[in-house]
């Protein structure tokens, strides 16, 4: 992991990205940088009158999340990694889910003039799972702002994720498939993955851990 200073993991809700940033974090002595979700005002009430405050939330995570690599771009990573929870491109991916077509119009313009200027990881970690899965563990972490999440809002994220990641070229890419394992209970798929992810060259590998073989 020497010459990978600077980690993305992504998925949808539940997947687990924060759980497993903190903890390549921790492995590798960096600095972990959290999306800052709860911070976003409008974000219970959107989960309870999407139509209402989509553009308000979506804008609100956008200039956060520009803000955020604003700071990383400045970071010396010849001196410290980085490990984050979330991939700036990915804002684009929930506005193409969550606005109307003239709401998106609008929000394009923005996050092409802000896009360009945020600093790319030099590997994503991309982590698979299945709604049924990902409904459980939205459920057991019991946010209050994610209680009115339905099965079909997820189902909607998980497959925008697919889409996104399948055409996906911009760095080095790992798909793990986490349906079946805990990176918090089982230290061996930890560690297992932490080997993959340090023998991960360029392109794109996908990666079975062994609670799911």
């Amino acid at each position: 992991m020497r010459d990978k200073r600077y980690i993305v993991v992504e998925g949808p809700i539940g997947a687990g990205k924060t759980t497993l940033a903190k903890i390549l974090a921790e492995e590798k002595q960096a600095r972990v940088v959290l999306e800052k979700v709860e911070e976003n005002p409008f974000l219970g009430r959107f989960y309870e009158d999407p139509r209402k405050y989509r553009f308000q939330a979506q804008l609100f995570f956008l200039l956060t999340r520009y803000r955020q690599q604003e700071e990383l771009a400045q970071a010396d990573l010849f001196n410290q990694s980085l490990v984050s929870d979330y991939l700036f491109a990915k804002d684009h991916l929930f506005a193409q889910i969550n606005l109307d077509t003239d709401e998106f119009a609008l929000y394009r313009q923005l996050f092409g003039l802000l896009g360009g200027r945020v600093p790319k990881p030099d590997l994503v970690v991309y982590l698979q799972a299945r709604l049924d899965v990902l409904m459980a563990r939205v459920r057991k972490r019991g946010k209050e702002y994610e209680r009115s999440l339905t099965p079909e809002y997820v189902r909607r994220v998980a497959e925008a994720y697919r889409e996104f990641f399948f055409h996906y070229e911009d760095t080095p890419l790992l798909v793990v498939n986490c349906s079946e394992i805990d990176f918090v209970e089982d230290a061996d798929d930890t560690a297992d993955l932490i080997r993959e992810i340090e023998e991960m060259g360029q392109g794109v590998q996908h990666y079975i851990p062994l609670g799911s073989r």
